[in-house]
């Protein structure tokens, strides 16, 4: 895949805060964690249209991880 990355020095900066975020928000981890195992969603196609934050950007590792 390929991505415009307009400075690529700023990902540590941006990992930092998706960390972050993720302390922050136990329960979206929790659900992260039943998902991993039981793949909801797997054969599915999601399509999200959100603002890019370090939150949102859990919610779309949340709903990786679910398959």
């Amino acid at each position: 895949m390929d991505f415009d990355v307009k400075d690529i020095k700023l990902a540590a900066e941006g990992r930092n805060k998706i960390e972050w975020a993720e302390n922050d928000m136990p329960v979206l981890a929790g659900i992260r964690n039943d998902f991993a195992k039981s793949k909801p969603l797997r054969g599915a196609v999601v399509g999200a249209c959100l603002h890019v934050t370090s939150e949102t950007a859990n919610l779309m590792i949340t709903l990786k991880a679910a398959g």
